[in-house]
């Protein structure tokens, strides 16, 4: 197994693991007795493990996550889809093959191109292209049975299960939304008509919290085979080789 591979399983095992302890912990905890700032950390804190389990998934879509084994591979994404939204990881295979091969296009599921239309309509759209009965309904059972758990521990537990599950899931899609889909293919739309996706400029620390990097999205497009991980390394060298060819440009027309 190669070095990617290792890391890349060793951090899902990571993100899973304190998914699955915080998910269970905090359905147990009566609210009443903490304060809003630990109530608030742990929302967010949920937030952004629900955000890292799709990116699992999405690092399973392209086989990246344990390249070697295609089979555990796929069975790992379709974990990591299913926890995190009940999502059935053979379409989200097959819409995102769609957004790289067709992207900011007509056969983009992930694109609208209407510019009367502004961020929310955009949004709307976005997820209506992921949510059906079918997945809906799985999601509301599982969030019923986790009420029912937490209801062991509270008379109000179903309270905990719309705050540390149903909300960091919304919270998790805007996220996505904004920092993986929005903003890296807006200027795509008309009237820019731009051939490939931004990404942002952010320090790797922040990029990390913004959405596991997702915002790094050019070199994402360019270079799909990546981990998530991978990203900020890649970009530094693809930073550093351009400035170096600027700077022997200048030397040249200097000496010119």
């Amino acid at each position: 197994m190669s070095a990617p591979s290792r890391t890349g399983l060793l951090l899902s095992a990571t993100i899973l693991l304190l998914w699955l302890g915080s998910l269970f912990g905090l359905l147990s905890l009566p609210l009443g007795s903490l304060p809003w700032q630990l109530i608030l950390v742990a929302l967010l804190g949920r937030t952004l493990l629900q955000t890292g389990l799709f990116i699992v998934g999405h690092d399973a879509m392209h086989r990246v996550l344990v390249a070697e084994q295609v089979g555990l591979n796929d069975r790992l994404g379709a974990l990591a889809l299913g926890l995190y939204a009940a999502l059935p990881f053979a379409d989200c295979l097959l819409n995102h093959r769609h957004h790289h091969d067709f992207q900011a296009t007509e056969g983009d599921p992930d694109f609208h191109g209407d510019v009367k239309d502004g961020v929310f309509a955009w949004y709307l759209a976005f997820m209506a292209r992921y949510l059906n009965i079918a997945q809906m309904a799985r999601l509301l059972t599982g969030w019923g049975l986790l009420a029912l758990y937490a209801s062991c521990f509270s008379p109000m537990g179903w309270i905990n299960v719309l705050l540390f599950c149903t909300l960091p899931l919304l919270l998790s899609s805007v996220q996505l939304f904004v920092i993986g889909t929005y903003l890296p293919h807006r200027g795509q739309r008309a009237p820019l008509n731009r051939a490939t996706a931004d990404s942002l400029d952010l320090p790797a620390w922040l990029s990390l919290i913004a959405c596991f990097h997702f915002g790094y999205h050019r070199e994402h497009h360019d270079f799909p085979g990546l981990a998530w991980f991978e990203l900020p390394a890649h970009r530094a060298r693809c930073r550093q080789e351009g400035l170096l060819r600027q700077q022997g440009v200048l030397r040249e027309l200097a000496t010119a």
